[in-house]
């Protein structure tokens, strides 16, 4: 385990985008497989892997490279690692950034499953507020301590590890029909 650690650190330091961009769309994906088999308990044989692939692809190209690119401004909006910095990183995060991400992911995946522009609407006036609640249990505590003890470019890396759980959960719900 030591040993893929190191192979992985070596990897950020020679390309740190692509290295994010992969950990968040396989991470965004283990989410999904996760959604369907432990949540859904749709078994392999029933698993979706068209969907799984779909919600790589939002890991790939929107989840990596947005939150990589959030982290980088949101650096230098709020400068300085003491904790004073790291919970105003958080607001800043929690109550400008989360809401609008969490209502593009959502979006995002409703048009790759095909929902027309309306039941795209309808179901994120069903689903976007219980998310967006679930958010706030989950990511302050998680952000306050990414931003305060993680250097910047291993911060997707962490946010994705713990998002784990919380991609199982948002798979689950944006492909709730």
């Amino acid at each position: 385990m030591a040993g893929l650690w190191r192979s992985y650190q070596a990897l950020m330091t020679r390309y740190p985008w692509r290295v994010q961009i992969v950990t968040a769309g396989s991470l965004v994906g283990v989410g999904d497989v996760i959604s369907q088999q432990l949540i859904e308990r749709r078994g392999l044989a029933q698993h979706n892997v068209q969907r799984t692939a779909k919600m790589m692809s939002i890991g790939f190209f929107f989840v990596g490279p947005v939150i990589g690119s959030w982290y980088k401004v949101l650096d230098k909006l709020v400068v300085g690692g003491t904790k004073s910095a790291a919970m105003k990183k958080m607001l800043v995060d929690q109550l400008c950034f989360a809401p609008c991400f969490l209502g593009a992911f959502l979006g995002l995946s409703g048009a790759l499953n095909g929902l027309t522009a309306e039941e795209n609407i309808a179901k994120l006036k069903r689903d976007y507020t219980d998310a967006l609640i679930s958010n706030y249990y989950l990511w302050p505590p998680v952000q306050i301590a990414n931003f305060y003890f993680i250097p910047l470019h291993h911060r997707l890396a962490v946010v994705q590890i713990v998002a784990v759980a919380w991609n199982s959960y948002l798979t689950w719900k944006a492909n709730k029909m």
